[in-house]
């Protein structure tokens, strides 16, 4: 994991695959978020419980090791956090079903890194409301 140590909203990114939570993290430091990127569902969780951070955004992927998958964590996230932007991302089509949350937005792997940008400015455009 890892935290620029800034009060502005952050986004964390949960890939296990290290190129693409490499991608998704250089791309949302373009944006008015930090990034927290993590490669579980356990480590985001742990990172959603910290009193000093603020998540506006998870960004996950359905595919995580461990306890967890993306789309488990998302329905935690969902339930615990509701104001948090969750953008869910899968190789596989099916994956849409799959439990997701009814507020997830599904993004198709290999996804557009604009898309991605948008979601980070909504995410920020909803923290600064907030």
């Amino acid at each position: 994991m890892a935290h620029t140590g800034t009060d502005s909203p952050v986004a964390l990114v949960v890939e296990e695959d290290e190129a693409a939570r490499d991608l998704a993290t250089v791309l949302i430091e373009e944006t008015d978020l930090d990034v927290i990127a993590c490669s579980s569902a356990e480590d985001a969780l742990a990172v959603l419980e910290r009193g000093d951070v603020t998540v506006a955004m998870v960004v996950a992927d359905t595919h995580l090791s461990g306890k967890m998958d993306g789309a488990a964590l998302a329905r935690t996230v969902e339930d615990r956090w509701p104001d948090v932007r969750l953008v869910v991302t899968s190789e596989a089509r099916e994956e849409r079903s799959a439990g997701l949350p009814p507020h997830a937005v599904y993004m198709r792997k290999p996804w557009l890194p604009l898309e991605l940008l948008r979601q980070a400015e909504r995410a920020t455009l909803t923290a600064r409301a907030a």
